[in-house]
């Protein structure tokens, strides 16, 4: 992956998903990005080998009435990009996402 791949939304998404929010619409809202915007960020972030992803198990979503989720997770090189994000965009050092405390288990 190259030097100033990621944009300042992309980086955005991934420090979300460093923070535990591992779905698109909890990352929609902790980001406030359109959805316009996180879904293709997210499957661009994982064609780069900068996430993974593993959809829940469809029995979960339907016993919740609605459909399967997506879960991402950053891999070794995502992390990587994101530190290299933050020292480019420095206001990502201040922005302090708050990281889920007890976040489901995905059951994935």
């Amino acid at each position: 992956m190259g030097k100033g791949f990621l944009t300042y939304s992309s980086a955005v998404i991934l420090q979300a998903v460093s923070h535990g929010y591992r779905h698109g619409f909890d990352i929609i809202d902790i980001t406030g990005l359109p959805g316009g915007t996180v879904y293709p960020a997210l499957r661009r972030l994982e064609d780069t080998g900068c996430l993974a992803s593993k959809w829940e198990k469809h029995a979960i979503a339907q016993a919740e009435a609605r459909p399967p989720r997506k879960y991402y997770e950053m891999t070794r090189v995502g992390r990587e990009a994101l530190a290299e994000a933050i020292k480019r965009y420095r206001l990502l050092e201040l922005t302090e996402l708050n990281p889920i405390r007890d976040p489901k288990p995905t059951n994935a």
